[in-house]
């Protein structure tokens, strides 16, 4: 009897630890349904980068690769499997558990930029590239992208009211500005809303200003453009936007008119821009040969496999002047319905947010798609001479490994905010 007894007391005290654990991966796991177009979007934008690589990089691979003319798509292909596989474990995750990345993510990311500074692959000036094991590099600023958005997402929740003008300052930073200041400091509500905007404004400034001493004049406008975007999506009160883009407005302007106060491959792309007729065979090169694909592609385009400018004509078609091929082979209706999907896939992560259950998913989700807009647009923007040639790649479709993966991981965590939204999934 003892013995049953002591089974019996046994079991009363495992049961529960056991419903503990199965609680936490309940909330840690989801087995909502994600949101099928969404999913749909992305695998369909995959697909169609990847056959266009295949057909874009096949003669410079051939000539660069010890006749492999498969070379890109075989690497691309891998780290797209790995991608999707990571994506539907990111989606399953509950987002909210992404609220302990923030500060740590957030963290490693300016350090890894700070790294990049002074440990770099030999690329000239340009110090974007941490060289690692097996001849593979890894880009700092693509994790500092999400890092940011994961930031801005987790910190404007939990200050909302404070940012909007509604609560004033708390916390310990209240106690100790009042204690130096001897309660001299105006701890009203409009003066939190102004703090957090200077505090927001200092973390992206920061992260910009690292970026862009790496000679990376595109990260640098991506980063600002995310960082401002959230903050946006954040309600920072408009009158801060107002003055902003007076100011970025006023810069701009001296930069074109000025262009040698900048770095000097900065300068130089943007007096080929301005100039069109200088030097054709050779800073002009590339953005001349991806206008003549553009043009030569006509309504229907020459169809796939059959672009005359990815011979060695364009420069490294696989990277950021692939949409070049694309409008050459596929012509005006092939391009119009890729930028369509891509309109879809950003519309449809819109669709998410704004139906997301809390702040926090509809900030993450807004940040991550409008960031795939925004490389789009501007990616477009620089294949057809509208801006000067800055090296933004193409989502889905332009060459890197890791920016593939870690692309389709944000994909990944859009599909994790569509699990608990109330968007109808199918």
């Amino acid at each position: 009897m003892s013995a049953n007894a002591n089974a019996v007391r046994g079991r009363n005290r495992t049961q529960p630890e056991e419903k503990q654990g199965r609680s936490f991966l309940r909330g840690l796991l989801s087995r909502d349904a994600f949101d099928v177009p969404f999913m749909a979007f992305t695998l369909a934008l995959l697909t169609v980068g990847l056959v266009m690589l295949l057909s874009a990089s096949s003669t410079y691979a051939y000539y660069n690769e010890g006749g492999d003319s498969t070379h890109y798509f075989k690497r691309q292909l891998l780290f797209a499997i790995a991608g999707v596989v990571l994506m539907f474990l990111v989606s399953k995750i509950n987002y909210e558990w992404y609220k302990f990345l923030a500060i740590p993510g957030i963290v490693i990311s300016v350090g890894l930029l700070v790294l990049v500074l002074f440990y770099h692959t030999d690329m000239g000036d340009f110090k974007r590239w941490i060289p690692l094991p097996g001849g593979q590099t890894f880009q700092p600023s693509e994790i500092a992208k999400v890092a940011l958005v994961l930031f801005c997402a987790w910190s404007m929740e939990k200050h909302h009211l404070q940012i909007t003008g509604k609560a004033p300052l708390q916390g310990g930073v209240t106690t100790w500005l009042r204690r130096k200041t001897r309660e001299r400091v105006d701890l009203s509500k409009a003066s939190a809303s102004t703090a957090y905007m200077l505090y927001y404004a200092l973390v992206i400034c920061l992260m910009c200003g690292l970026v862009f001493l790496e000679n990376h004049l595109s990260g640098t406008i991506l980063m600002f453009s995310i960082g401002v975007a959230m903050m946006f999506f954040g309600e920072v009160k408009a009158r801060w936007f107002a003055i902003g883009a007076a100011v970025v407005a006023a810069v701009v302007i001296f930069f074109l008119i000025f262009p040698d106060k900048l770095p000097s491959y900065a300068a130089e792309r943007i007096e080929m821009w301005r100039n069109e007729d200088a030097d054709p065979y050779g800073a002009r090169w590339q953005t001349n040969q991806s206008l003549y694909a553009i043009g030569s592609g006509g309504f229907l385009g020459a169809g796939l496999g059959n672009s005359k400018q990815k011979h060695l004509y364009v420069s490294e078609p696989q990277n950021d002047f692939i949409f070049s091929i694309v409008c050459e082979e596929l012509g005006f209706v092939g391009a119009t319905a890729i930028i369509i999907l891509f309109g879809l896939l950003i519309w449809r992560g819109f669709v998410i947010a704004m139906k997301a259950r809390d702040r926090f998913g509809a900030l993450l989700a807004l940040g991550l798609v409008f960031q795939v807009g925004l490389q789009v647009a501007l990616n477009i923007a620089v294949v057809t001479d509208t801006v000067p040639n800055t090296g933004i790649s193409l989502p889905f479709f332009s060459y890197g490994g890791t920016s593939l993966v870690i692309l389709l991981m944000e994909m990944g965590i859009v599909l994790s905010v569509s699990r608990y939204s109330r968007v109808q999934k199918q």
